[in-house]
């Protein structure tokens, strides 16, 4: 907390931060303003709706202070940047960004706000250190829409992949490096995403589609056609990390493509063990690397769904209930700065001590366990909780006399 403190003018919005950000990492069954401003001893949630709405501070500023702190604690040479997207479900249309579209999330199209997220991946752990929000055609077309959620008028459409690179460049601006970039068919099936790390001079693993095309000396030919030429010596079983059940062991096999510009491409391609079923990856590095090394980039893909995962459900990262842009931008930067620091503990806990045989090492999930347990876990006597029960029911009967009200000058 200290490192974001000179982010905040007033004494009261940086306590008020901190007890958020606490309340995020709390063992709360369900997190937003009104249980963690109870679980943090407020008498109402008004201050913590201004927290997020209206006071001044800047998101993108503690943004940048949380992707510092990330690379400071988590640094690797060998870094990969994970980029991709998830949807969070919504009610009504008013939220930012929301739209009717499918999200892997629920498995089927819903109402959904959808954000892509750039996850740094090195070996002592891994965490977010950037999001952009994905605003739909529909939002920008309507000028008037965008205002009032909170987005310039003058806001423009920007696909996955645009969003992916903006991130990626304001990594790289700010003095960061990262060896290599990892991304699912969205990202890997656009050529500018590609051109535009290319040109920084940055490797990337990008999976594509089955009817990719790429450019080999032989000609011109489709993903899936390389992978029929492809003699069964060419194959190699090679593990693509550790997982909960054991390494997750592949067959590999790679194709060098034909450009004439200083680099290494080629397309990589991984068959499963026991039903044969392939994915492909568009490959670029700087200078030649061997197989495993491409192995261990597309592997580090999974990072990405680990964080999701972890950030939504030990840091609240799509349990937010706000509408405008500033409050997401808040509470998700808020959110990654939570799950980063179970993230760096994790790895100083790694450091710090060797694991006994008989235990697995420390988890985020137990680390928030013992954090909350062992050093913040709040206690309140029964007439702040006789309090709050007060507040919430003479705040919803006011809602109700409200909506009575608007239903009887609508009759």
């Amino acid at each position: 907390m200290n490192r974001i403190a000179g982010r905040f003018a007033r004494v009261e919005p940086r306590r008020r931060v901190k007890r958020l950000v606490l309340g995020l990492l709390s063992d709360l069954p369900r997190k937003n303003c009104w249980t963690i401003a109870e679980w943090g001893g407020e008498s109402t949630p008004n201050a913590m709706h201004h927290l997020l709405s209206r006071a001044k501070w800047d998101a993108d500023a503690v943004r940048d202070d949380v992707r510092g702190y990330v690379v400071e604690h988590l640094h690797d040479e060998r870094a990969v940047l994970v980029v991709d997207e998830t949807g969070d479900v919504k009610k009504g249309v008013g939220t930012v960004g929301v739209q009717r579209q499918y999200t892997g999330t629920a498995g089927r199209v819903e109402n959904v706000q959808v954000a892509v997220y750039m996850v740094y991946a090195g070996r002592r752990g891994h965490a977010a250190v950037d999001r952009e929000l994905y605003v739909p055609r529909s939002w920008t077309s309507d000028p008037g829409r965008c205002r009032t959620a909170g987005l310039g008028e003058d806001t423009v459409f920007a696909t996955k992949p645009e969003l992916a690179a903006r991130m990626v460049a304001r990594f790289l601006d700010a003095g960061h490096r990262a060896a290599w970039v990892a991304g699912d068919e969205v990202y890997g099936g656009n050529p500018k995403l590609r051109n535009v790390l290319e040109e920084r001079g940055t490797g990337y693993v990008l999976a594509v589609a089955c009817s990719h095309e790429a450019a080999t000396g032989a000609g011109k030919f489709r993903a899936d056609t390389l992978a029929k030429k492809v003699p069964e010596r060419g194959w190699q079983k090679l593990s693509a990390g550790a997982g909960a059940k054991g390494h997750r062991y592949y067959d590999w096999a790679v194709i060098d493509l034909a450009d004439p510009r200083p680099g290494s491409w080629q397309v990589l391609i991984r068959r499963n063990r026991s039903s044969g079923e392939l994915a492909y990856y568009r490959c670029y590095s700087p200078t030649s690397v061997p197989l495993a090394e491409l192995v261990r980039v597309a592997g580090s893909r999974w990072r990405v769904e680990e964080f999701f995962q972890s950030g939504k459900g030990l840091a609240a990262l799509d349990e937010h209930q706000v509408r405008r842009y500033a409050s997401w931008s808040r509470w998700v930067t808020l959110a990654m700065l939570a799950h980063a620091f179970l993230a760096v503990v994790r790895a100083d806990e790694h450091d710090r001590q060797p694991i006994p045989n008989d235990l697995i090492p420390l988890t985020c999930n137990e680390i928030q366990r013992l954090f909350i347990i062992l050093v913040v876990k709040p206690t309140h006597d029964a007439a702040h909780r006789l309090s709050w029960s007060d507040w919430r029911r003479r705040h919803q009967a006011r809602s109700k006399a409200s909506h009575y009200q608007r239903q009887a000058a609508d009759a």
